[in-house]
């Protein structure tokens, strides 16, 4: 039996040969660490996330009040610069500006000189450059304004307002979704660029023999007063008025032309729910008061309706008795069988089948006969074929259907030859004033229409073209005709492509000749299939961007131009070609939704085509002050709602 205490070599020869006494402490010490790790974990995830946000944070909150910091200081650094007393002593002023002469054929005061024409030397070399001078500040007058090179021309602005309008949107200033200080520019620092004079006056008449206009101002004691403005070149784009069509009692109607319409219906439509939210008020004169009528489908009265539909439902029912808002009615009138009916089909009918949704109460193929203060009066075909009579009670209606001659205008026409156009001037592809003198007056955009008739240039095409004189057009001279129409009426060219079709159609003798019987009949079929240019900002604005670039170009070239025989006024042809329209599309905004029409190809929808609708016209504002009131105004409105007072 082996002993207790005995043990074998190979266990003892196991431990470490250090001493006994170290290892234990060592052991103790390992095992006491081991034990802390154990009980002490490491910080979780969560922790350090939560740190590294807040660390973040504290970059953000520090960089934000750096930046606030720095833009505080650089505000306090421009008015240091900025306000100060200015000592203006001495500015020369021409005594002709003063005590101007008098003339014309009324012996009225004219403006050969203004007051700014002499105070510094860039003004003063721009009197000797020809006189510019635009009546109209709208779309037209702006974008002859933007293509204008400095310096070229001694430019004037002839403007009852002082002020360019975003019309597009006068809708929703109506409404109060956006404010009307967002939706105008000075016409004074549109000019500025050019050091442009503003006369805020009306055009009244003009003297085309001693190139003069006749303008009326109006005294501050509300009288008016008439002068001449002499003129070199003369720019007609005072726009149009709104067509009548014979209707009586239209002066019980709004319009949406201008800033003031838009604030006329706003404080009207307040007025009607402030009336009908009081208790003395019955229910006849409630569902009279609350009962908006607008005459016309075009996009005016398309989104006039629906911006007044999205005002009651979403802003007028949170603080007016909901009394009001069941009785509200909104009535759209359309002469035609569909609104919107210059846009493409679809687009027509979604926009129905959304104001149908809305309530909204759609007459189509209708007239309206009559407007009272307190109704309107329509006719329509009933099922059975009959003229029917329907009376509508209203205390609001908006005329927006079709347009007429603006009074200078009609004026203007009237002086000149061979102007039958009733709604505007007939001007030619270069948008020169037909029976004027060459090259001193053009109309632009509602004011004016391109001619669209051939048949007067008949001889003149056959003079052209008739290479052998046997007062025939053969197949190779009516080649040479249809490029002479193109370059001459330039919307002819859709009607023009089948150059041999043509030919043949109307060769009735099968001669292979065309005679001047023929070609007269040919030409009046071309043009009547000519679609003159809508009356829209669109055709005004680009009308406006052309002539202002070919304006400068002629001002640019004039020496070129007469070492080569040609005066000024005949310029226009040989620096630029004719105008050509480019359709970018149109669209609408019908409630919380939009609607685009780009010719082959249509888009319409929701919040997103919304969306898209306002990035569109938040880009064609004239300046970036316009662009920034219209970004925080669609800010408030989200946040805040539509402004209900009646200011």
């Amino acid at each position: 039996m082996r002993p207790l205490h005995a043990r074998p070599l190979s266990r003892v020869a196991a431990f470490p040969t250090r001493s006994p006494l170290v290892s234990f402490a060592q052991h103790r010490a390992s095992t006491r660490t081991l034990a802390t790790e154990a009980t002490t974990p490491a910080p979780p995830k969560l922790i350090r996330r939560w740190r590294t946000i807040g660390r973040y944070t504290l970059y953000v909150l520090g960089s934000s009040v750096l930046g606030v910091g720095l833009l505080t200081g650089a505000i306090f650094m421009h008015d240091a610069f900025t306000y100060h007393e200015r000592h203006i002593d001495g500015v020369p002023i021409s005594p002709r500006a003063l005590h101007p002469e008098r003339g014309g054929p009324k012996n009225l005061p004219v403006l050969s000189r203004l007051l700014s024409d002499y105070e510094d030397d860039e003004n003063r070399d721009l009197v000797h450059k020809p006189h510019l001078v635009i009546v109209g500040g709208g779309w037209g007058a702006v974008g002859i304004l933007d293509k204008l090179s400095p310096g070229d021309y001694h430019v004037t602005i002839v403007s009852p307002e002082t002020y360019t309008t975003f019309t597009p949107l006068l809708p929703s200033a109506a409404v109060g979704t956006v404010s009307v200080r967002s939706l105008v520019e000075p016409l004074r620092k549109i000019a500025a660029r050019l050091r442009g004079h503003l006369v805020n006056a009306r055009a009244i008449d003009l003297v085309m023999s001693e190139r003069l206009l006749e303008v009326e101002t109006i005294r501050p004691d509300g009288k008016g007063e008439r002068m001449y403005i002499p003129y070199d070149k003369l720019i007609i784009a005072v726009g149009s008025t709104s067509s009548t069509h014979g209707v009586p009692g239209l002066e019980h109607c709004f319009q949406l032309k201008t800033i003031g319409d838009a604030q006329g219906i706003r404080k009207r439509i307040i007025d009607n729910f402030e009336a009908a939210s009081l208790p003395t008020t019955t229910p006849e004169e409630r569902r009279k008061l609350l009962s908006f009528v607008v005459c016309g489908g075009g996009p005016t009265g398309v989104e006039t309706a629906a911006e007044i539909y999205d005002l009651c439902q979403e802003d007028l029912i949170n603080y007016f008795p909901k009394i009001c808002r069941q009785e509200v009615s909104i009535h759209l009138i359309q002469s035609r069988e569909h609104i919107l009916n210059t846009y493409s089909e679809a687009i027509s009918r979604y926009a129905e089948d959304k104001f149908m949704h809305d309530s909204i109460d759609l007459i189509t193929s209708a007239r309206v006969q009559a407007v009272d203060i307190d109704k309107v009066t329509y006719s329509r075909r009933g099922p059975d074929g009959k003229t029917e009579t329907h009376e509508i009670p209203t205390n609001f209606v908006l005329w927006s259907t079709g347009i007429a001659m603006n009074p200078f205008t009609r004026r203007v026409a009237d002086l000149l030859p061979n102007q039958m156009h009733k709604k505007a001037i007939e001007v030619d592809a270069h948008l020169r004033v037909k029976g004027a003198p060459l090259g001193e007056v053009y109309a632009i955009g509602d004011a004016s229409t391109i001619e669209t008739s051939v048949v007067p240039y008949l001889l003149e095409l056959v003079d052209e073209a008739d290479k052998n004189k046997d007062g025939k057009i053969d197949y190779d001279e009516w080649t040479i005709m249809v490029s002479r129409i193109k370059k001459r009426i330039p919307m002819a060219e859709e009607q023009l492509q089948k150059v041999r079709e043509l030919f043949d159609l109307y060769d009735s003798d099968s001669d292979n000749s065309l005679t001047l019987n023929e070609l007269a009949v040919l030409l009046q079929e071309i043009g009547n299939k000519i679609t003159a240019l809508p009356a829209t900002a669109q055709v005004a604005s680009q009308q406006g961007k052309y002539l202002g670039a070919k304006l400068s170009k002629v001002a640019q070239h004039r020496k070129v131009l007469e070492a080569n025989g040609l005066r000024p006024e005949e310029g226009d042809e040989a620096v630029a070609g004719p105008f050509r329209y480019l359709h970018l599309g149109s669209l609408a905004y019908i409630g919380n939704a939009a609607v685009f029409d780009l010719g082959k190809f249509s888009f319409m929808g929701g919040l997103a085509a919304m969306y898209a609708w306002r990035s569109v016209y938040w880009s064609e504002q004239v300046s970036m002050r316009t662009r920034a009131l219209l970004m925080i105004d669609w800010i408030v409105r989200g946040i805040w709602g539509r402004d209900l007072s009646r200011l």
